[in-house]
């Protein structure tokens, strides 16, 4: 076999690859074509959905879109969305996704945006309280209490100790969302997302004392453990050292012990001996 037949065979094959690997390129994006051509069913909003609202029939519309750009969680049926509570706000014409909808039977309003393991606890507020109105939906807060932490002793200091750190606020008054002006709002009650042992503390601290509500950044998560601040050292004054309780212990009397008995020596002579016996 010669130079030339040589060079002829490789140049063949090299133009039958290039032709294969053309076509197996075609075939690739006639198939990534075709997927993307095709499309399915899903479910949108045909308004604005705010957070906690009912699904209604009338909310919800089918369109036809690519299958292969939905995401997960998508729904093809407007029955499995209908009477299902909103957790996340939706806009009009947004895809309707399980992740934004309260679980079945779950229901809508308040009780459906409340997660797992949570509890919803109001507090009666002012505007003090609720500083000047800008406690609203979304924002976060400290719960002081003022008051004693004993009414037993006369003399026991008022003091404010800081009882919940870093609590969301999930309803003022009867709103759930913000004003979208970010205006403050005077109402007459704050609705707060707690832990059951949290939601504990804050209902003894509404009874116990005044309640205060200290607005934080939101990106502010850090929590301190705040020390209780006394009432005198307001003044520079050391506060009063609680009463000291002497504790008095009894002891059980003991018994006497009996008088001891008397001795009788008595002396034995037998012969030139002597012995003594004792009774």
């Amino acid at each position: 076999m010669n130079r030339n037949r040589m060079l002829m065979i490789g140049m063949a094959a090299l133009a039958i690859a290039g032709v294969l690997t053309l076509a197996a390129y075609h075939a690739f994006i006639g198939k990534v074509d075709a997927m993307k051509r095709r499309t399915g069913s899903v479910v949108v909003a045909t308004r604005d959905l705010g957070l906690a609202a009912k699904i209604q029939a009338a909310d919800l519309r089918l369109v036809e879109l690519p299958t292969a750009d939905l995401p997960e969680g998508t729904f093809d049926d407007a029955t499995q969305v209908v009477g299902r509570g909103v957790i996340i706000p939706m806009t009009k014409n947004e895809i309707v996704l399980q992740s934004k909808l309260a679980g079945p039977g779950a229901g809508a309003g308040l009780p459906s945006i409340i997660p797992d393991n949570m509890r919803a606890v109001s507090v009666q507020v002012n505007d003090v309280i609720a500083v000047a109105g800008f406690v609203t939906p979304g924002t976060r807060v400290d719960v002081l209490l003022t008051g004693s932490p004993s009414r037993n002793f006369n003399n026991m200091e008022t003091l404010t100790t800081t009882v919940l750190e870093d609590v969301e606020v999930l309803a003022a008054g009867e709103k759930l969302q913000p004003s979208a002006e970010g205006k403050p709002e005077k109402v007459p009650v704050i609705t707060l997302l707690v832990s059951p042992e949290d939601a504990q503390k804050l209902t003894l601290a509404s009874q116990e004392g005044k309640i205060q509500l200290s607005l934080r950044n939101p990106l502010d998560a850090k929590k301190r453990n705040m020390i209780p601040v006394h009432n005198a050292a307001l003044y520079g004054i050391p506060p009063t050292p609680p009463p000291v309780v002497v504790k008095v212990v009894r002891h059980a009397a003991k018994t006497p012990l009996p008088p001891p008995q008397a001795v009788y020596t008595v002396e034995i002579i037998k012969g030139h001996e002597r012995d003594q016996a004792k009774f």
